[in-house]
């Protein structure tokens, strides 16, 4: 594999000539580069007018390798050969090297320039591209890969530190000026001039073939090596090595290279917006600086981008009421290292009744504006302290979150967004403050953890209870004068309180489903209508014996009844019920009948649950432990009211309840899934208990649960 190197503008504020008279005391030797033992001058040229000067040297060089590979490759130095081309009149100077040592196995070639700054004519630029091509060594390609990567770079490194050297001897010298070069005054005659360039042409031909290829070498060998020209382009097309310090940050060579050769195939291949640097970093530090694989999952997001037109949610997305009342997250100041903080006080929120008032996708477009603020917030903050900050730091307070909070559909709904957020703002976070908490924060962690990039999770850390403020705490992060008051600062914390999501603000499926823009083209739940004598049922096969069936429904209208049943063998293919038979029709929702009216219960099927009466208003979750593989159908049948006695009046409850059920329907939102055993016992809930209420935040919350040896069922009744 081809080993490639590009570097960043390098800027000396010098004049081109003055930077030359140091370049040319590097010769023959250099003692900052020790390797660099010797170089010879094998071809020369100059042209009449002094304008034109062509050297090439024969560079003798001092591998730093084990002694071992040099005694196998049976050499004790490496020559290189090294072409300069100055032209005086056009102030550049383009340097080219390759390697003459093993050039049938190995290929090095670098190219470097020296010119004056296009808007400075008193600066001068220098930039170096190269490559590197071990075909073949012996068995050692890769140690000699490492080996030629390690000297490249660390001699890059020491270019500007040699130039400034000599430019320091030079004005102990004092010489602080060098005049730039003039025409003679008797210009030459056309025959002179023809004969120079005819020189010159031959010089440059008398080069071996493989001079012609990409090359490794020059400012770093004492500039012994060379690759192809660098793209032409505008200045504001190159990177310069100060705005890269000031704005991205310390980079090592190698890493600087990246970044730039990953920014010019964008501005040459992509067709839409070019991402700021610093957020083609970003991509390039989450893949360990591998462009291939940072370019990958970067064209990928560019897609998704563009197509969402996440570029414009902050100008054209309005976050909805319910999410600005009761999304208990905001911004809050910044933390000791400059980077913005985001407070979320997850313990105090409703997701579950977040998720059914919005949906999945407004919740992760708030997400997605939440982080594209964040980069927002990233750039003006590195204006403000004047060094680079690229990611934020999120505080997450759990205290209050409980059972409730690891709703099934909930923490999918989280794992979603994760993965969205992974995959398009990568390196955003700099640093994950988990405070107070509770003993069932483990039980979240082993559910989110995997879907989390191992990078990221290295940034987490977590405090139980008090602990946030005793030494290492919350103190060596924050400032103590922007500690939310909530966590027992002086600071008043503006991010919303959150609280319960009222039920009159949950939708419906097919609601959500009429949602303008898709990021997701699936929904959790799906809704059915259930009619006297026409239930609603669902069928689930499992062919692992102790599997966990899981359900959370909620009774939108009227009361049902929940049934279990297990079959051997496979009901027919689910029908459509017309209710031609009831005269009933079936707008806005789903009715599926799957049991054969010729089934006999305990012949055909067998009923593995109690039945569960479910009110109106009602959210169950469940659990049921399978015994056998087989056929499970879930059911959703109408409750129909007790008859009275005879000798009884009706009572209020039964005649209003009767009078809320409209036309005999009922109509449940529902959701299921079937998972192992093993990764149900301490991920989702508890076999044995799940009693929640949500936290202290509703006295009115009560909670009930029906549990059976095989199963577990929990309901909220919200006042």
């Amino acid at each position: 594999m081809v080993q490639k190197y590009q570097s960043p503008v390098r800027v000396y504020k010098h004049p081109f000539e003055l930077i030359m008279a140091a370049y040319e005391r590097r010769f023959p030797t250099c003692p900052l580069i020790p390797m660099f033992v010797d170089s010879d001058i094998v071809n020369e040229f100059r042209s009449e007018d002094g304008a034109i000067h062509v050297v090439e040297r024969r560079c003798k060089l001092d591998i730093d390798a084990p002694r071992l590979l040099k005694k196998i490759a049976g050499v004790d130095y490496v020559y290189f050969v090294q072409k300069n081309s100055l032209n005086a009149r056009e102030r550049t100077l383009h340097i080219e090297a390759h390697n003459e040592t093993f050039a049938n196995r190995v290929v090095i070639r670098e190219h470097c320039c020296y010119t004056v700054h296009p808007e400075n004519e008193d600066w001068t630029c220098f930039e170096q591209s190269a490559s590197l091509d071990i075909k073949s060594f012996f068995g050692f390609e890769s140690t000699v890969e490492k080996i030629a990567m390690k000297q490249y770079t660390s001699n890059i490194k020491k270019g500007k530190e040699i130039i400034e050297y000599y430019l320091h001897q030079l004005e102990e010298e004092g010489i602080t000026f060098v005049p730039r070069w003039a025409p003679p005054r008797l210009a030459p005659s056309a025959e002179t001039a023809a004969s120079c360039r005819t020189q010159a042409a031959a010089l440059a031909d008398a080069l071996p073939e493989a001079a012609q290829k990409e090359g490794l070498g020059g400012e770093a060998l004492g500039s012994a090596s060379g690759a192809a020209e660098p793209a032409a382009g505008t200045p504001d097309d190159k990177l310069d090595a100060d705005y890269i310090k000031r704005y991205l940050g310390d980079l090592t060579p190698l890493q600087e290279s990246c970044l730039i050769r990953l920014r010019q195939w964008l501005q040459e291949t992509h067709k839409g917006k070019i991402p700021k640097d610093e957020h083609i970093l970003r991509f390039l530090r989450a893949r360990d600086f591998n462009i291939d694989k940072a370019r990958e999952v970067m064209c990928q997001s560019l897609t998704w981008r563009k197509q969402h037109q996440v570029d414009y949610i902050l100008d054209t997305w309005r976050p909805p009421q319910v999410l600005q009342d009761y999304y208990a997250g905001g911004w809050h100041h910044h933390d000791k290292d400059g980077r913005p903080l985001y407070v979320l006080r997850l313990g105090q929120m409703d997701t579950k009744g977040l998720v059914r008032a919005l949906g999945e996708e407004a919740l992760l477009r708030y997400v997605l504006s939440i982080n594209e603020e964040g980069l927002r917030r990233c750039e003006e903050n590195t204006k403000v302290f004047g060094r680079p900050i690229s990611s934020w730091t999120c505080l997450v307070d759990l205290e209050g979150l409980n059972m409730r909070h690891l709703w099934r559909p909930g923490v999918k709904a989280l794992l979603r967004i994760i993965e969205v957020v992974e995959a398009n703002y990568p390196e955003t976070l700099g640093r994950l403050l988990i405070l107070r908490a509770p003993r069932v924060f483990p039980v979240l962690w082993t559910l989110v953890s995997p879907f989390i990039d191992d990078n990221t999770r290295r940034k987490f850390l977590i405090y139980a209870g008090n602990d946030y403020q005793g030494p290492g705490g919350l103190l060596d992060y924050i400032d103590k004068e922007i500690i939310p008051d909530f966590l027992g600062g002086e600071c008043m914390c503006e991010v919303p309180e959150g609280g319960l999501v009222p039920k009159s603000l949950y939708r419906t499926a097919e609601e959500l489903e009429n949602e303008d823009l898709k990021l997701w083209t699936e929904t959790i739940y799906q809704s059915a209508s259930v009619f006297k004598g026409a239930p609603h049922e669902i069928l689930i096969q499992v062919v692992d014996a102790s599997s966990v069936i899981t359900w959370d429904f909620d009774v939108c209208k009227g009361d049902v009844v929940f049934n279990i049943y297990h079959s051997k063998r496979s009901p027919q293919p689910p029908k459509k019920d017309s209710l031609g038979a009831h005269s009933i029709t079936c707008p806005g929702g789903n009715n599926v009948q799957l049991i054969d009216r010729a089934w006999q219960l305990g012949r055909d099927y067998s009923m593995v649950e109690s039945p569960l009466t479910c009110r109106e208003g009602e959210s169950v979750q469940g659990s049921h432990v399978t015994r056998w593989p087989g056929f499970y159908i879930l059911q959703w049948r109408f409750h129909s009211m007790p008859a009275c006695a005879a000798t009884s009046l009706p009572r209020v409850d039964d005649v209003l309840a009767s009078l809320q059920v409209s036309s005999h329907k009922c109509k449940v939102m529902y959701y299921t899934e079937v998972i192992g055993s093993e990764d149900f016992r301490g991920s989702m809930t508890s076999l044995e208990s799940s009693h929640s209420g949500f936290s202290q935040l509703s006295a009115a919350t009560t909670s009930s649960s029906q549990s059976h040896s095989s199963s577990m069922v929990s309901r909220w009744r919200f006042c």
